[in-house]
């Protein structure tokens, strides 16, 4: 797979922002040391000059560490999202799929039922009832990501389902549950990971856009959503430092993650075929 995914140029370039990103957001604080916790005032909305590469902000926070730190919980949270909504979803999905019959269709009139409540209100309220963390704020947007998840694995489980070793390993007697974990669930990777990879993306814009409607981590946490929606207040002062930067690393992640989805489906099909 990775031999094959490196002739794909898009995905080499989707590879090599997501490398930058995580670099510069996990790495970049050992060489760029700033106070994200206490307010200084005298050195509110500076221009980017000596010593603030990208200027501060309302709050005299360095901007260049601002964004370090948005970043690091922003794919914190979309990375730990992803994983339960993907870990719930698969284990979901495959049963459903080699259940079938009554228990199938169950299954799957839940999953279309919860689709058809709009996420982001409803995370909208959760955020709104609860005090939001990181960690909290993961668990709900995977529970509720987890839903296409089971889709995905469910469609390629009733095709894996009807494959001869499969039909022998339930002649030897196999359980279902070693089906699952031993046969349809490895079988079926290549739809978990392009499906994990979108499932970042998603959640990273969901905390975006949270944090930009003022329902997201609260201080001293900070995430590129509540730094946009606070530069966005001063879009009239010509504050650009303040929108362009952080605006740029939601799209170049997001961009970066979609550009290795695709990649990774394209190479995953080819080898399927």
């Amino acid at each position: 797979m990775l031999r094959t995914l490196r002739h794909h140029p898009l995905g080499v370039a989707g590879a090599l922002l997501l490398i930058l990103v995580f670099g510069f957001c996990f790495l970049g604080p050992l060489l760029h040391r700033t106070d994200q916790t206490d307010v200084g005032l005298l050195n509110a909305a500076l221009p980017p000059g000596p010593g603030h590469p990208l200027g501060t902000d309302t709050n005299g926070f360095d901007v260049l560490g601002r964004l370090m730190a948005g970043g690091r919980v922003s794919l914190q949270i979309g990375l730990l999202a992803a994983l339960f909504a993907t870990t719930l979803g698969t284990l979901y999905g495959a049963v459903a799929g080699l259940a079938g019959g009554l228990l199938d269709g169950f299954l799957m009139r839940v999953v279309d039922t919860l689709l058809s409540v709009p996420f982001l209100f409803f995370v909208l309220i959760l955020s709104a009832r609860f005090h939001a963390n990181a960690v909290s704020l993961s668990l709900v947007i995977g529970g509720f990501s987890w839903l296409v998840s089971a889709r995905l694995v469910r469609g390629e489980v009733l095709t894996l389902r009807v494959r001869e070793y499969v039909l022998a390993a339930r002649v030897m007697g196999t359980s279902r549950r070693r089906l699952i974990l031993t046969h349809l669930i490895p079988n079926a990777l290549g739809v978990i990971i392009v499906n994990i990879t979108f499932q970042v993306a998603d959640a990273i814009l969901v905390v975006a856009s949270l944090g930009f409607l003022g329902f997201g981590l609260t201080y001293p946490t900070a995430d590129w959503g509540s730094q946009l929606a606070s530069g966005a207040t001063y879009i009239s002062a010509d504050y650009w430092w303040l929108i362009y930067p952080v605006g740029g690393c939601i799209v170049v992640t997001v961009l970066a993650l979609n550009l290795l989805a695709d990649a990774l489906r394209d190479t995953l099909g080819r080898r399927a075929d």
